[in-house]
């Protein structure tokens, strides 16, 4: 590696250290374990009211499986989504790929509070196999965790999943 090579490296790597000290809670950024009754996070208690009723009630009756819901993430600042979209690009090498996996701030779900990343696996199975009588039902077929509010699931069952969120209509503002 070249020196400048090593600087611009030095360089990045600063600035993404600088900048994730900056997004913490306030952000909704969550530590391990928050469950969806933890109201003290953001990330849980800016949540669409519609969809963190519906989460209570799914994770209430898991519970009695021996499943427990955590939120992995839930709400996100337009800052914190645009902090992680920038990883995305570094990390798949370009916009277009990035855009599989992460929203920009301007269409995520997250910033509205329409979505959240539930965790662990055992909860999202749970979720993919009885969600949608809560209107809960995964959006994404790349995103297992990755649910969202669809009212008319109670009755129609959970829509068709995009293959990831490029195919999604609502990400093309």
């Amino acid at each position: 590696m070249t020196f400048r090579e090593r600087a611009r490296t030095l360089a990045r790597r600063s600035r993404s250290a600088l900048l994730a000290v900056a997004i913490g809670r306030a952000d909704g950024a969550v530590p391990d374990g928050v469950t969806v009754f933890d109201d003290e996070f953001p990330a849980v208690a800016n949540l669409d009211p519609d969809l963190l009723a519906a989460l209570r009630h799914a994770a209430t009756d898991a519970a009695r499986e021996g499943i427990r819901f955590v939120v992995n993430s839930g709400w996100r600042s337009p800052e914190y989504q645009e902090h992680l979209r920038r990883e995305a690009v570094a990390k798949y090498g370009s916009d277009e790929e990035a855009a599989r996996w992460v929203a920009t701030a301007e269409t995520s779900a997250h910033v509205s509070g329409d979505a959240v990343d539930i965790g662990p696996s055992a909860a999202a199975t749970w979720l993919r196999e009885h969600g949608a009588r809560y209107g809960l039902c995964q959006i994404y077929r790349n995103e297992p965790w990755h649910y969202e509010l669809r009212p008319d699931a109670v009755s129609a069952g959970p829509p068709p999943l995009y293959a990831d969120p490029t195919h999604d209509p609502r990400m093309r503002r």
